[in-house]
């Protein structure tokens, strides 16, 4: 089988092919990293890198397989780290320079679950600097670009992520979500991002440790490949006191759902989130096109309060706890996005965090409401189509100034506040060609039903014209584009 093959089967069918012996781990190592030193000059996604243990690694999974013993759900799988995560022995720099040298001595929670279950930490991919934005860019290691368009944001905070998935350079990857990072950067690029409720995939090392706003998560080429990812992630962690048991099998058994019982509610921008008119007719037409896979399928009005400020005030607690020591004695160091978080936090009252509660706690009841009515709620997941890169952020929309940075993040960050599962399916393109994302939101602590539901819809997706996941075109990524490698400091070693 050529390497090209190889690269386009799914992370399912790969583990399954080296259960059986046709697929060597490898001979697939070697094809993701000769894909990555081909394509990531392109594209950036790829931060440090670990190849000489992962190298080790494979040889000694091909010889459990050889062995015949008792395999883990992702033996053999190269594994995408997001950088935010701590990986033993391989650099993890948060895309900060107070971390550029940063190698972590252990592994966080979740990744020595997913090495457990077999997986091969291959790469470390690019973020935003802390994670701060849909943009990932950073002065560590430059910005990441979109695979369909390079000069164009791959979203963040997951971007590197969600870019390596869609070039085929590793077959599942690691994300994180506060205000969208998950959903985002698998909108844009055309893959599936998967924000699980809270406490699902532990987090050992969230300051705030009761705070459900921020989650850990798996992203992959399809909704299969991501719940097998999020299969092993899954546990009880005595350092995360939100975790919680679930059954790692249930997960990853895929369960048929009839979508034709299914009551669907759907909305362009929830009422008041920030959305251009392109997008609110793409999810029109969209819905449009799939309508009739569902029972009854009906424009949802609903009031989502001051959403806006209680995110607000709910994300700037984190921000306070976590760089309330950087900002106060090395804030030269600190990026734009950091600066402007932690200060915004610093500028709030004992007051206004019990207000926060308060809204939140209400909207989230309001929200639940719904699914007494409905089984599933749809929405855009960005609110327009990939800006260049070199744009931090989005200031204004079709002649509106947005609030701050993250405004544009609204479609998701709503969700965010009322916990509810919620995914990113591949849903075509838009009017630029760009990738599509389409929203789904499941009813409270509904996560298995939502991937269930999502795995029907991307199999119905796939038979109705221009609902597919798109692919970007690998022979136009063959050059690569220095500007992406721009940085403020020089790019630390990588691991050989």
């Amino acid at each position: 089988m050529s390497a090209e093959s190889l690269l386009s089967l799914s992370a399912v069918e790969l583990r399954r092919r080296i259960g059986t012996k046709e697929v060597s781990p490898v001979e697939l190592l070697e094809a993701c990293i000769d894909r990555i030193e081909a394509v990531n000059p392109a594209v950036n996604a790829i931060s440090a890198k670990g190849y000489r243990r992962a190298r080790e690694e494979a040889k000694a999974a091909e010889a459990a397989v050889l062995k015949g013993g008792e395999l883990g759900p992702l033996h053999g799988l190269p594994l995408g780290v997001k950088d935010l995560q701590d990986t033993e022995g391989l650099l993890t720099t948060h895309g900060s320079p107070l971390y550029r040298d940063n190698v972590p001595k252990k592994d966080s929670a979740q990744i020595a679950l997913a090495r457990k279950g077999g997986a091969i930490v291959t790469a470390k991919t690019n973020v935003p600097e802390f994670g701060a934005g849909a943009n990932s860019r950073n002065p560590v290691w430059g910005a990441t670009g979109n695979p369909f368009n390079p000069t164009l944001n791959a979203g963040g905070s997951s971007g590197g992520s969600a870019a390596a998935l869609a070039c085929d350079m590793l077959p599942i990857c690691t994300g994180s979500d506060t205000g969208g990072s998950l959903r985002i950067p698998a909108a844009i690029c055309g893959i599936v991002g998967f924000r699980p409720s809270p406490g699902l995939v532990p987090m050992d090392g969230r300051g705030l440790g009761w705070t459900p706003i921020s989650v850990l998560g798996p992203m992959g080429r399809n909704v299969a490949d991501t719940r097998l990812l999020f299969a092993s992630q899954v546990g009880v962690d005595d350092r995360d006191p939100l975790s919680q048991p679930v059954d790692p099998k249930e997960i990853a058994a895929y369960r048929p759902v009839d979508l034709g019982t299914l009551r669907v509610a759907w909305s362009v921008d929830f009422g008041q989130c920030p959305v251009s008119s392109e997008i609110k007719q793409v999810m029109r037409d969209r819905m449009k096109a799939m309508g009739h896979l569902f029972k009854s399928c009906d424009e949802l009005t609903f009031d989502f309060g001051e959403a806006d400020r209680c995110f607000d005030v709910v994300r700037g607690q984190s921000y306070l706890a976590r760089y309330h020591h950087s900002y106060n004695n090395e804030r030269e160091k600190l990026g734009p996005n950091i600066i402007a978080n932690y200060e915004l936090a610093a500028s709030m009252s004992l007051a206004d965090a019990a207000w926060a509660h308060t809204e939140q706690t209400s909207l989230f009841r309001r929200f639940q409401a719904l699914y007494r009515e409905y089984d599933l709620i749809l929405a855009p997941t960005t609110p327009v189509s990939p800006f260049p890169w070199t744009q931090l952020y989005l200031q204004e929309l079709e002649g509106q100034k947005l609030r701050n940075y993250y405004h544009w993040l609204a479609l998701t960050y709503f969700i965010t506040l009322t916990t509810n599962p919620a995914i990113s399916l591949p849903c075509g393109v838009d009017a630029q060609g760009m990738p599509f994302g389409l929203q789904a939101i499941g009813r409270f602590r509904g996560d298995l039903e939502l991937l269930n539901i999502a795995q029907g819809m991307e199999q119905a997706f796939a038979g109705i014209p221009g609902l597919g996941r798109p692919k970007p075109d690998m022979a136009k990524l063959r050059d690569p584009r220095p500007e992406l490698k721009s940085i403020v400091t020089a790019p630390p070693a990588e691991s050989a």
